[in-house]
């Protein structure tokens, strides 16, 4: 593996550990993704080598790598911890994108390192391989994501509820910046400047040749463009009815990618209070509080500004007031825009009230959240009984009306509307069921169940006879004893 740069690294002193990942006592490479490997120049029979196996464990370096272990603070549910850190991975370096920028090369689950307090510093099959399958899924659904380059199984047994097989993941991100990046920089001096200018060039360069100081700065300009980029994602999530399940400060990314995929899960019955993660005792980022939660961890990331930003607190203070003031506008903007589109409507034919009418019948009934709107479509098909096995027609019978009347104001043919609904709207998403089945398979060495269900969500808008049953919601009663684990 050649071309790895370590800007990062080089201009970035104080923030990394460096450190190599642990030996592996008998690598496997368990799946490789060629298609993003040739789109970063990478070639894939070199990856499946035994050298290029051990890089993506961790236990050799490539030419030009300068691995580190990222430090980062970070609150975790609400609480702020000052040395968080990769734990279990390495950052080997970047790579060119093949677009002009460049995107990290990282390794999750490739030992301990300075930061592991206390843990292990391994990770298991199941939920390296439910990293890649998601994060596919959300990149083929158009959500902004860190990408998995590879899952390689490491022969060495890992305790966790029992002993079971290790493995690491390697996987592609814009940048692994993120809010703890920041509020660990802060107590450190001069390098909070140095890292907000860094993250400039590399996240939004169009802000560079704004002031450092004065009205219009350039962090201010910055931390906006920040709250516009994470608006956005946490839409397209409440859109696609995911749930991240940890959303620390340091799981927010500043480039506005979803990052970390341990207790996540997508919705079936539709439930706003929806938690699916172990570890998330008190609700507190259930599905229908992630928009405001996510405002909340922006606020910790313009507290990380304040001094950038103005070097009168009190001005400073008022000035990122006024922008995260802006959030909700935003997030209602991408949300309603998505939601419109859903709906086969226009934004200027959508009637708040229809969608939040809408969600209360789904939620009054548990409707599947991904199959109601592929019902409504088959509706305006004239078929009505994927809708009636969801909610009875006598309870969104008039809202049916409200819905046909839009869009008979905005003059689109029922076929024409339904077929662009489609367009948006996947059949076939991670379904939390048929991914515990094909993790456990994966896990005890059967890989075929996980290879066919990543060939069906990385299509997920294209209808195919044979992937019938993985357009179905789970059985009756899984989702009130399913949980998902973090895997650490």
């Amino acid at each position: 593996m050649s071309g790895l740069e370590s800007t990062f690294v080089d201009e970035m002193g104080g923030l990394s550990v460096p450190w190599q990942g642990a030996e592996v006592p008998d690598p496997k490479l368990l799946v490789l993704n060629e298609e993003l490997a040739g789109s970063l120049g990478l070639d894939a029979a070199s990856l499946r080598s035994d050298d290029g196996v051990a890089v993506l464990t961790g236990s050799a370096v490539p030419v030009g790598s300068k691995p580190v272990a990222m430090a980062y603070a970070g609150h975790q549910f609400g609480g702020y911890a000052p040395l968080l850190g990769d734990g279990r991975a390495l950052l080997l370096g970047e790579l060119g994108d093949g677009a002009g920028g460049r995107v990290d090369l990282h390794l999750k689950g490739s030992g301990p390192t300075p930061f592991s307090r206390g843990g292990d510093g391994f990770a298991v099959v199941g939920p390296m391989l439910r990293e890649y399958l998601v994060s596919e899924a959300m990149h083929a659904l158009g959500i902004p994501t860190t990408r998995a380059l590879a899952v390689v199984a490491t022969g060495r047994p890992v305790h966790r509820n029992g002993f079971e097989p290790g493995a690491v993941l390697a996987r592609v991100a814009s940048s692994h910046l993120r809010v703890g990046t920041f509020e660990f920089a802060v107590r450190r001096g001069e390098i909070l400047k140095s890292l907000a200018d860094y993250t400039i060039a590399r996240h939004y360069p169009g802000l560079t040749d704004l002031p450092a100081t004065g009205k219009d700065n350039r962090y201010l300009a910055f931390f906006e463009a920040v709250l516009e980029a994470q608006a956005s994602l946490v839409a397209r999530w409440m859109l696609t009815g995911f749930v991240h399940g940890v959303m620390n400060t340091d799981n927010t990314t500043i480039s506005g990618e979803t990052i970390d995929y341990g207790p996540c899960a997508f919705l079936d019955a539709f439930d706003p209070a929806a938690v699916f993660s172990s570890i998330d005792h008190s609700g507190r980022y259930a599905f229908g509080n992630q928009p405001a939660v996510l405002k909340w961890n922006l606020a910790r990331f313009a507290e990380t500004l304040l001094r950038l930003v103005d070097s009168t607190p009190d001005d400073a203070i008022t000035a990122v007031t006024a922008v995260l003031g802006s959030f909700e506008e935003r997030y209602e903007n991408h949300y309603t825009a998505g939601m419109a589109a859903k709906l086969g409507l226009s934004g200027a034919s959508l009637e708040r009230s229809l969608i939040d009418d809408l969600l209360a019948l789904m939620a009054e009934h548990g409707a599947d959240w991904t199959g109601s709107f592929r019902a409504l479509a088959d509706e305006l098909r004239g078929n009505a009984a994927p809708l009636d096995e969801l909610v009875p027609r006598e309870h969104i019978g008039p809202w049916l009306m409200r819905w046909r009347n839009a869009l008979q104001q905005q003059g689109s043919g029922s076929a024409e509307t339904a077929d662009a609904m489609d367009r948006v709207n996947p059949l076939y998403i991670p379904r939390n069921h048929q991914v515990d089945a094909a993790l456990r398979a994966g896990t005890a060495g059967d890989l075929a169940p996980f290879e066919e269900l990543l060939e069906v969500v990385t299509h997920p808008f294209d209808r195919r006879d044979e992937w019938a049953e993985y357009a179905l919601p789970a059985p009756r009663g899984f989702s009130d004893t399913f949980r998902t684990f973090c895997g650490t």
